[in-house]
């Protein structure tokens, strides 16, 4: 799939829309600072997934205010919000929706109508999508991909923008079906929720445990959201960002002549192609968040974690090492150089 197209340089529109995104999201921050204390990553993390028009996989355990975050910013940015709350006896129907026989008022016929499922909605969350069972993973997953929905020979698109948060336990594992590598890498961003630090727990006990309600104002409509995930394809890219996120990703493969002896022993399966993309976007994402006209070298960096943590498979003898995907990023990060800009091409790439 191609991303990119030649460009010259950012119009005077394109560098006013991101100088003015950097200030919505800054004010953005403020509000969902007036209900979620503490989480600065994951938050951060979560909106570049949501501007880089990608999905996130939520991994931590419960009580940590995943689901309260989800539910402020859809409030904040003005969008349709549905929670799904994943069992082992759900069905894909029960996800997407399905087609019922109803009379026809009119006609005094009958005839099938599609009962629009809560997938329909600008933002999802998929709350502990490992609890239920592959083929309903699978058409969660499609729908995600696809961004439509089939029902009986007729496909009904799904409003834009659309942004899926899964949540996983990482906790307990006995009664469910952990999504396999090739699902898990239709995610963006794989991001690690932790426990608040001490000063935080003593502000959450101390703001959730009285009658005030916060108060939140609506920062952005779905037509700006749309506006700014087609904004942030287009932030140009030096060719030598692409280079380094193309080093990155091979250096990961067991296979590869790029891989280094860690890589060689500790991974089983590295990341593939989907994940240069996803580390593009997101790079793009953040620059922009933080008002910058361009992605760089250091925004790649700051976003290898939360996109190749899922998409690296470590060996048993890694595991049995304490060796985990993370552990071996960071040893990536240390043993890839980064291209000069001399490596990069004249123009930048958008």
């Amino acid at each position: 799939m191609t991303m990119t197209t030649d460009r010259p340089e950012p119009s005077r529109d394109e560098v006013a829309a991101v100088a003015a995104l950097g200030e919505d999201y800054r004010r953005l921050r403020a509000e969902i600072g007036k209900v979620i204390i503490g989480q600065d990553h994951v938050i951060d993390e979560l909106l570049t997934g949501f501007f880089a028009r990608g999905h996130v996989l939520l991994v931590g355990v419960p009580g940590l205010a995943k689901t309260l975050l989800v539910s402020t910013v859809a409030r904040i940015l003005s969008l349709s919000f549905r929670r799904i709350q994943f069992t082992p006896d759900m069905m894909p129907s029960d996800i997407t929706g399905t087609d019922i026989l109803q009379d026809d008022p009119e006609t005094g016929r009958r005839r099938f109508t599609f009962i629009a499922g809560p997938i329909f909605a600008n933002i999802v969350l998929a709350d502990e999508i490992n609890r239920t069972p592959p083929k309903t993973q699978a058409a969660l997953l499609e729908a995600m991909q696809e961004r439509h929905v089939t029902a009986g020979g007729s496909s009904y698109p799904l409003p834009d923008p659309f942004f899926v948060l899964a949540t996983q336990n990482p906790i307990e594992q006995e009664g469910t079906y952990p999504l396999p590598e090739a699902q898990l890498d239709r995610f963006m961003l794989n991001v690690l929720v932790p426990y608040p630090t001490a000063a935080e727990e003593l502000e959450i006990l101390r703001r959730t445990t009285g009658d005030e309600t916060p108060e939140t104002k609506v920062t952005l409509s779905a037509e700006q959201i749309v506006a700014l995930q087609h904004l942030v394809r287009r932030v140009p890219v030096p060719e030598h960002v692409f280079i380094y996120a193309r080093d990155l990703v091979r250096a990961s493969r067991p296979n590869e002549p790029e891989a280094s002896s860690m890589v060689r022993k500790c991974v089983s399966w590295g990341a593939g192609p989907r994940a240069g993309q996803s580390l593009i976007l997101a790079a793009k994402a953040r620059a922009v968040l933080q008002g910058r006209l361009h992605a760089g070298i250091a925004d790649i960096r700051h976003v290898a974690k939360p996109v190749l943590r899922h998409r690296i498979v470590t060996t048993f003898h890694a595991e049995a090492d304490g060796i985990d995907s993370d552990k071996v990023i960071e040893q990536l990060l240390q043993d890839v150089a980064a291209p000069t800009e001399g490596a990069s091409a004249k123009n930048p790439r958008f």
